[in-house]
């Protein structure tokens, strides 16, 4: 039997090396590659390496070099053939039945490289002559430099029916048609049809040409960007033989070596943005051919990297593409694997954001990029509302439902462990120990040490209404937070327990909550950013210009230091005092059954600590002149 090289290729493709060879033998990650002790000879320091990238084994001890096929041969002792078809198992292809004709249908494979590269060349041609000056002139406009063109290889496919047709027919108008290069309008209607047989014509016309290349740098198909007006706006080849669009990615040639360097490979949407980001200094850039990033694709990927960056348009087609991405990823998704998410501008993408601000703002955006956990968690907390009992089960059955899709035992445990803490935290669930004793040395109400000083007795903390000197203090913090805003993961789990009866205000502590937990970074105007879409923008607002706010955390001119620590105070201060008047009242009311000494100590307690945080809770409110 022969074996085309296009299938032994795919084969080898589709088969991790290091994941085949750790199966027999212990292979330790090292840098981007792996190392192992030979198998081939008997060592105690590994000198036998792995490269996924590039295919290859290498022992440096022995000199044994080989890829997934040798591995079969030389370490399994398979004989050819079966170790083709135990591995073309275990990648889903079908092994090629016995074919007299292989050997020349690998010769018409060449053959259709000869016809790409033909057309490649003719329609960089056309771009530089009499035709080319529309093109020329929307490159220009793109900001795409003659150099960067060059680099690229772009060209131009003339407004015609039958130019390419005529400049290549020495090739035969079969190979042009099964190239994608011609579109044959009776390709499926039978011989002997009585029809008049009609001519074939050229696939792309009155278009900007973008050749892709395969992972060896050859010419396997076009992507052609229309010019002036029509549709469709992109037109790619048709799946060829040289060509599966699910399987190949734009740019790859070029990003691999450029990936070696950086360490990271990003993934954008389109030709164009990719361009752009290349001339701007990121050549690890690359693009799924105008559909949804597939499971072939992100493995290719990870065997650049092991965390792609995916930064799609900032448009909602450009998050859901991202989604879509994501969901694609989770049954693949094993330990050190997975994918992070850039989130560019709304309305943005790489391109736009390149041209405006510069390189160095698309950086600080990859810098910010999302763990995938992140990305879909703060997906399905925004999908849908979460008021009611009945939406909150609905976003846990939601994030159910992503975890049983993970196929790593460990990956999907540590994933459901993940979104239940933060369930937890989103929900405000009360822990039963949410008291401290307080220092024997100070007062419980000394500045930064109040700290309710008793066991809790049960019961649920009465909710903070949103008048007195309490509101008034709410009010304060809610302000100091959205001034303040990293302070909100400092203090995330005092918050978590404050119960609020205004129903807007208890909706901008979730909001600020959520906000805490799903962003690294936190600024005033990102928060108020996300808010202008809301109806508590106006009252985010009107919390940072409340002039009556006596606070240091509420006046633009304090000192930072001094406004955060006394943040904090309050934020204390707040959260104890639901809870003080909660435990009271459960203290009097056990007096009110069984009148004991026990029963009679803890309620005296009680009024003292409250006593006490009141003392706490006005001198909070006075005016501070040292502001």
């Amino acid at each position: 039997m022969s074996l085309s090289p296009q299938f032994l290729d795919e084969l080898r493709a589709r088969t991790t090396l290091s994941t085949l060879i750790g199966k027999t033998v212990k292979v330790q990650k090292a840098g981007r590659e792996y190392k192992a002790c030979c198998p081939f000879h008997n060592e105690k320091t590994p000198s036998f390496t792995i490269n996924d990238e590039k295919g290859f084994y290498h022992c440096f001890g022995c000199g044994a070099h080989g890829d997934v096929i040798s591995w079969m041969t030389d370490q399994r002792g398979l004989p050819f053939m079966d170790a083709v078809k135990d591995l073309a198992t275990t990648a889903g292809m079908d092994v090629p039945a016995p074919d007299p004709k292989a050997a020349r249908r690998a010769e018409e494979a060449a053959t259709l490289h000869d016809v790409m590269s033909a057309a490649q060349d003719w329609f960089v041609e056309q771009l530089q002559g009499l035709d080319g000056a529309q093109a020329r002139d929307y490159l220009k406009r793109r900001g795409i430099s003659d150099a960067t063109a060059r680099t690229f290889g772009f060209g131009l496919s003339p407004d015609s029916r039958g130019r390419l047709k005529d400049a290549l027919k020495s090739h035969g108008e079969p190979r042009l048609i099964e190239a994608g290069l011609l579109i044959d309008p009776d390709g499926a209607e039978p011989d002997g049809g009585l029809q008049k047989k009609r001519d074939s014509y050229d696939r792309f016309r009155g278009r900007l040409m973008i050749p892709i290349r395969d992972p060896r740098g050859r010419v396997i198909a076009f992507g052609g960007r229309i010019l002036g007006s029509g549709e469709p706006k992109y037109l790619n080849s048709p799946d060829t033989p040289l060509f599966d669009k699910g399987r190949t990615l734009y740019n790859l040639d070029r990003a691999a070596p450029a990936t070696r360097q950086t360490g990271r490979v990003i993934v954008v949407e389109g030709y164009m943005d990719v361009v752009a980001l290349a001339q701007a200094g990121f050549g690890e850039t690359v693009a799924p051919l105008g559909t949804a990033l597939t499971e072939h694709q992100i493995e290719r990927l990870w065997k650049m990297v092991e965390v792609p960056i995916l930064c799609f348009d900032g448009d909602a087609a450009g998050q859901k593409a991202a989604i879509r991405a994501a969901m694609r990823a989770l049954p693949l998704l094993r330990p050190g694997h997975s994918l992070a998410f850039a989130t560019l501008p709304a309305g943005q993408d790489p391109d736009d954001l390149i041209r405006a601000e510069g390189g160095a703002a698309f950086e600080a955006i990859l810098r910010k990029a999302e763990p995938l956990v992140d990305r879909l968690w703060s997906h399905e907390v925004a999908s849908a509302p979460l008021d009611t009992p009945e939406q909150r089960a609905g976003l846990k059955q939601r994030l159910r439902d992503i975890v049983t899709q993970i196929g790593h035992d460990d990956v999907r445990s540590l994933y459901g462990q993940a979104f239940r803490e933060r369930l937890d935290g989103l929900f405000y669930k009360r822990r039963q120990n949410s008291f401290a004793q307080p220092s024997r040395d100070r007062r419980p109400w000394q500045k930064g040490s109040f700290r309710p000083a008793f066991e809790p007795v049960g019961g649920e903390a009465r909710a903070i209404s949103g008048s007195g000197m309490e509101g008034i203090l709410l009010r304060g913090v809610l302000s100091g937070l959205i001034r303040y805003p990293m302070e909100i993961r400092a203090h995330l789990e005092e918050l978590s327990h404050l119960q609020i009866a205004d129903s807007q205000m208890a909706a901008l502590m979730e909001f600020l909550l959520s906000s805490g937990m799903t962003k690294e970074i936190l600024d005033t105007d990102a928060l108020l950013t996300i808010l202008g879409q809301s109806e508590l923008y106006n009252m985010a607002r009107g919390l940072l210009r409340a002039d009556a706010l006596n606070f240091t955390f509420t006046r633009k001119d304090a000192d930072p230091d001094r406004a955060r620590r006394d943040l904090g105070e309050a934020i204390r201060v707040t959260v104890a005092g639901p809870e003080i008047e909660s435990a009271l009242t459960e203290a009097t009311r056990r007096m009110g059954e069984a009148t004991d000494e026990a029963s009679y100590s803890q309620q005296q307690k009680l009024r003292e600590l409250k006593a006490e945080h009141e003392q706490r809770l006005a001198d909070l409110m006075q005016p501070d002149d040292n502001l």
